[in-house]
């Protein structure tokens, strides 16, 4: 039996930042698309769309995820709803934001659906952002910075093997400081995280660092006996 409200409803999107790490530069990038449909048509915005009848709003962000960027099977939160009646000339909509993190070589750039291209920029050279995209993003920002020293979210930006200098920069190009080098291995290793793959970089010009995968399966069971990560 169907039913029809009396009153109008605000209509509803996700949105999605993603996160990528660029090592070769030693910054955080995020992925954008150019949208090819009006409102904004032209303008840079993060990947995202209507959330259809009948799916939740994981659903729809994985979903806009693979249909816009091409991306699967990453990690994936809810990040925060904004949901100003002013954001989108359209109509009222409200959005649920999510956060992904990516290891950036595995994504290409990919646009798909109602997205002319797709891009991946640095965050302190972004274009004009449609809607109110620059505030999700800044939200997002502050999240990861924040989510990093208790939680080990950064090895998503990583490859599976990476040397500790590698680690260290990409803690250092999230939370935008220089780290002690002695002080962070120090603490990392306490930890009892890492394990070493007893093999070392190839083709590198200088001398080859260990390679060092995260052992997640030891951090799922130290997490339930009460183990808190804290850098």
């Amino acid at each position: 039996m169907s039913f029809t409200y009396e009153y109008p409803r605000a209509a509803l999107t996700v949105d999605a930042v993603i996160f990528g790490y660029d090592a070769s530069e030693n910054e955080l990038r995020v992925l954008l698309i150019q949208r090819a449909l009006p409102p904004f048509q032209g303008k840079w915005a993060l990947p995202g769309g209507f959330v259809r009848v009948g799916e939740s709003t994981d659903e729809a962000a994985r979903r806009e995820l693979q249909e816009e960027a091409g991306l699967h099977k990453v990690f994936l939160e809810q990040l925060y709803t904004f949901s100003a009646p002013e954001r989108d000339p359209r109509e009222h909509v409200i959005t649920v934001a999510y956060m992904a993190l990516v290891h950036l070589l595995d994504h290409p750039p990919q646009a798909a659906t109602d997205a002319a291209q797709a891009a991946w920029f640095s965050l302190s050279e972004l274009p004009p952002l449609a809607f109110d995209h620059d505030q999700i993003l800044e939200t997002a920002h502050r999240r990861i910075q924040s989510k990093i020293r208790y939680e080990p979210i950064g090895f998503e930006l990583l490859p599976p093997k990476f040397t500790l200098t590698q680690l260290q920069h990409l803690y250092e190009a999230v939370l935008g400081q220089v780290l002690d080098k002695r002080n962070f291995r120090k603490k990392f290793l306490a930890m009892d995280l890492l394990k070493d793959t007893g093999e070392v970089q190839q083709d590198v010009a200088h001398r080859a660092a260990a390679l060092w995968s995260f052992d997640r399966r030891r951090y799922e069971r130290l997490r339930k006996e009460g183990f808190n990560f804290s850098l």
